[in-house]
C-alpha cells in the first residue's frame, strides 16, 4: 500500500494455526443500500491438526445463524468480535456453514447514492479489518482460498478477488461469481461495486489485465493507465518469478482512504488519480499503479509475518515500483528519487528514535528506508545474485507468512555480504550514514551535480551565479535546475532576475512550476513574464501563477478572470473553485456573484468528492464567504469516512470558534443537523 499500516496478530491465532488449517471459504452475499449491511450464507473447508475444543473465526457486530458443522448443528458463542465454535474437534477435515448479517461501522464504505446514480461501494481491508464485513481471520498468518459470489442490481458491475467465474441475471438482479485458486490473507479481501466500464489487455505472459474506469472517465483511459502494461511485464521480469495470480484488475473508487491497495489480483485506487493529459504531468498514477502491482509478489504472495517485518511489503513495493520507473523514465529520474527520499530520510533521523525492524516505525521508514535498504543491498552485491536471491525468496515461501530473517538467508545462499552487519546499519539503527548515501548517488551525473550545488547553498549568489546560469543552459536533469531555483527564494529580486529568466526559458513544466512557487511577490517588471505560466500544460502551475497574479495585479484582474473563466483543473475542481472564489471576491468583475457564490458553496456539499468539498471549503473560509449552508458542510465533513477530511473539518471549527459571533452561528445551526453531526459539533462547542 501507499500508506502504512501493521499487523498485530493476537497471540491466540498465532495458537490457532497450530492447530486449525483453514483451507477455503466460498460465500453468496447480498448488499442491502438502504440498511448499508451485508448478509448470506458461508462455508468453510478447515482441517483440525491437532485436538482442539474452540475454533474462533474474527466477526465483528455480526448476527448467525443456522450454523453447522458437517451438516449438524453445534454450540457456538458470538462475542461480538468474533464467532467461537465450541467442540470435541478431533484431527480430520471438516465443513462449517452458516448465515450472517452485518452493518459494518467500517471496512465497507458506501459513498453516492443509487437515487442519484452515482453508487460506489467498496472495501478496505488492511488496517481497518476484514472481519468488520466478513467473518474471517485479523491474522495475516491464516491463509484462505476465497471464493466470493455477489447479488446485486444489474446496472452494476461487481468485482472481487480472483476470476469471474459466472454471472447469472434474473429480474433486474445479478449473481457475480468469483473464484480463487490460491490462498491469501483476509486483509486482501475486496469488494468494489458501481458503475464501471472496461478496458482488458494481455500481459506478454497471458495474464489478463482489466482497467475500470466509471463512463463519463473513459476518454482518460489512456492517460490514467499509462505505462500499465509495459510496467507489468517488466516486473515480471525483474522479479523473476511469473505473476502469481490468474487475472490483474484496476479499479479507480471515490472517497478512497488511501492512494491506493493492492487486493489480491484487484488493486482499488483512489480516483483523483484519474487524470487527462495535462493532469498527467502533476498527478500520475505511474509511481502508485507500480507500487500496488508490485504488492502482488511482497505482501499478496509472501506476506510479512507481523508488524516487526512490515519492510518487507512496503520496502520492496516502493523500491520494485522505482526500479519500473527507471525503465519508464531513465537513470537521473531513478536516482533523483533516491536522492529525495534520502534528504527525508536524513532530515527524519534527527527525531526519528525507531528504526525499520519495529512494528512501530513509521511509514517513511517501512516505505522509503526499506527500499533504500534494498537499493544498498543490490548495489552490494550485484543485480545477478540479488535477483536469484529474490526469486528463490519468493519461490520458497509462496503463499506463505515471512520475517526478515527468510529473506535474509536466501541473499547469504549466493554470497558472503554480511546481512547481520547490513541489518543492524540499515534495519535496526536510526542514524544515517551520508557518505554512503552520498557515493551511491554519485554513480549518477546529475545527482553528483545535484550535490556539488546543495554544498553552495550558503555561499553568495556572486560567487555561484555564473556556474548556475551554466546549468540552467545545459540539458541536465531537471532535478537539478529545481534546486537551482529553491535556492535563488531568498536573493534579492534584480539580483536572480536573469537565472529566473534562464529557468523560464528551460520550458520544462517542472522548473517553471518551480518558478511560479517561489514567487508569491511578483515585481512589475516581471510580470509579463510571469504570465506566460498561465498557459503552461500544467493545472498546479496554472492555479499557483492565477492566484500569485490575481493576488499582486488588482488592475489586471479582470483579464485574469476572463482569460481562466471555463478552466475546470483535475478532477477536483481545483481551477474551477478558485476561479469562482477569486471571481467572487473582484469588486469591479461583472458576474452573478449570488450564483458564483451558490456554485462554490455546491462544490462543497454532500454531493462531490472529499478533496472537492476540501479545495472548496478552503476557498470558502479564507475568502470569508461564509454562511450556514457553508458551516452545515463543514460540520458534515467531520462525519466523513475519510480521516484526513475529517480532521480538516474539526480543525477549522475549532479555529472559527475563536470567534463569538461564529460561535452563536454554529449554535444557531445545531438543530438542522443529523445525529451524527450534531454529536461532532457539541464535542467541539465543549
Amino acid at each position: 500500500m501507499k500508506f502504512l499500516f501493521i499487523f498485530i496478530p493476537c497471540f491466540i491465532f498465532a495458537q490457532q494455526t497450530q492447530f486449525v488449517d483453514f483451507k477455503s471459504v466460498s460465500a453468496k452475499l447480498n448488499i442491502d443500500t438502504n440498511e448499508r449491511s451485508v448478509s448470506g450464507s458461508v462455508n468453510y473447508d478447515f482441517e483440525v491438526l491437532k485436538p482442539i475444543d474452540t475454533i474462533k473465526i474474527d466477526a465483528q457486530n455480526m448476527t448467525f445463524s443456522d450454523l453447522r458443522i458437517n451438516g449438524k448443528e453445534i454450540i457456538y458463542l458470538n462475542t461480538g468480535k468474533q464467532l467461537q465454535l465450541v467442540f470435541t474437534f478431533q484431527k480430520g477435515k471438516n465443513k462449517l456453514a452458516f448465515d450472517y448479517k452485518a452493518i459494518p461501522k467500517q471496512t465497507l464504505y458506501f459513498v453516492g447514492s443509487a437515487a442519484t446514480d452515482d453508487l460506489q461501494i467498496w472495501t478496505q481491508g488492511q488496517g481497518k479489518y476484514t472481519s468488520n464485513w466478513f467473518p474471517s481471520f485479523d491474522d495475516v498468518n491464516e491463509k484462505v482460498i476465497f471464493n466470493l459470489g455477489v447479488s446485486f442490481n444489474s446496472d452494476y458491475e461487481v468485482i472481487s478477488n480472483g476470476i469471474l467465474k459466472n454471472k447469472s441475471i434474473n429480474n433486474k438482479v445479478a449473481h457475480w461469481q468469483y473464484q480463487m485458486q490460491k490462498p491469501m490473507s483476509s486483509y486482501l479481501l475486496m469488494l468494489a461495486i458501481g458503475k464501471f466500464v472496461k478496458h482488458v489487455e494481455k500481459s506478454k505472459s497471458g495474464i489478463p489485465l482489466e482497467m475500470y474506469l466509471e463512463p463519463n472517465d473513459f476518454g482518460k483511459l489512456e492517460p490514467t493507465y499509462r505505462y500499465s502494461k509495459r510496467m507489468f511485464d517488466f516486473l515480471e521480469t525483474a522479479i523473476g518469478v511469473k505473476y502469481p495470480w490468474q487475472i490483474y484488475k484496476q479499479i479507480p473508487v471515490r472517497d478512497f482512504l488511501y492512494a491506493g491497495m493492492e487486493n489480491t489480483s484487484a488493486t482499488l485506487f483512489s480516483s483523483r488519480y484519474v487524470v487527462d493529459s495535462i493532469g498527467f504531468e502533476d498527478r500520475n498514477y505511474t509511481n502508485v499503479n507500480a507500487h500496488e502491482l508490485a504488492h502482488q509478489w511482497f505482501g499478496d504472495l509472501v506476506t510479512a509475518e507481523s508488524g516487526k517485518h512490515h519492510w518487507l511489503q512496503e520496502g520492496f513495493a516502493t523500491y520494485y515500483a522505482l526500479l519500473a520507473e527507471r525503465e519508464i523514465y531513465g537513470d537521473d529520474y531513478f536516482y533523483s528519487k533516491l536522492y529525495q527520499s534520502a534528504q527525508q530520510i536524513k532530515y527524519a533521523s534527527r527525531t526519528d528514535s525507531i528504526p525499520v525492524l519495529n512494528e512501530k516505525a513509521s511509514s517513511l521508514s517501512f516505505y522509503q528506508k526499506g527500499a533504500w535498504a534494498l537499493f544498498v543491498l543490490h548495489e552490494s552485491i550485484g543485480d545477478k545474485k540479488f535477483k536469484k536471491a529474490v526469486k528463490n525468496y519468493l519461490k520458497k515461501h509462496s503463499f506463505e507468512t515471512v520475517n526478515t530473517q527468510d529473506f535474509f538467508d536466501e541473499i547469504n545462499k549466493v554470497s558472503d555480504f554480511d546481512t547481520d552487519k547490513f541489518s543492524k546499519v540499515w534495519l535496526q539503527e536510526t542514524v544515517i550514514n551520508n557518505q554512503h548515501i552520498n557515493e551511491l548517488l554519485g554513480k549518477n551525473k546529475a545527482m553528483k551535480l545535484l550535490l556539488e550545488v546543495e554544498k553552495l547553498k550558503k555561499k553568495p549568489l556572486t560567487e555561484k551565479e555564473a556556474f548556475f546560469a551554466e546549468i540552467l543552459n545545459s540539458d541536465v536533469y531537471f532535478t537539478v535546475k529545481e534546486v537551482i531555483v529553491n535556492q535563488l527564494k531568498n536573493e534579492d529580486f534584480e539580483a536572480k532576475k536573469q537565472l529566473l529568466l534562464l529557468a523560464l526559458g528551460t520550458k520544462n513544466s517542472q522548473v517553471r512550476q518551480a518558478v511560479t512557487a517561489s514567487m508569491p511577490k511578483i515585481p512589475a517588471d516581471f510580470r509579463i513574464e510571469y504570465e506566460t505560466l498561465l498557459s503552461d500544460k500544467s493545472y498546479q502551475t496554472q492555479e499557483i501563477a492565477l492566484y500569485y497574479l490575481w493576488n499582486n495585479f488588482a488592475e489586471f484582474r479582470s483579464d485574469y478572470l476572463n482569460l481562466s473563466k471555463y478552466w475546470v483543473g483535475f478532477n477536483d475542481y481545483n481551477l474551477k473553485t478558485l476561479w469562482l472564489s477569486l471571481a467572487i471576491s473582484t469588486p469591479d468583475y461583472a458576474v452573478d456573484k449570488t450564483k458564483l457564490i451558490k456554485e462554490l458553496v455546491d462544490y462543497s456539499s454532500p454531493n462531490y468528492e472529499a478533496i472537492t468539498r476540501q479545495n472548496a471549503l478552503e476557498k470558502l473560509i479564507n475568502f470569508k464567504l461564509i454562511d450556514d449552508t457553508v458551516l452545515i458542510n463543514l460540520v458534515n465533513a467531520t462525519t466523513h469516512h475519510m480521516w484526513q477530511f475529517s480532521k480538516f473539518g474539526r480543525d477549522n471549527i475549532r479555529s472559527l470558534l475563536k470567534n463569538k459571533e461564529m460561535r452563536a452561528s454554529f449554535e444557531r445551526i445545531l438543530p438542522y443537523l443529523n445525529e451524527k453531526e450534531q454529536f461532532q459539533l457539541n464535542r467541539l462547542l465543549n
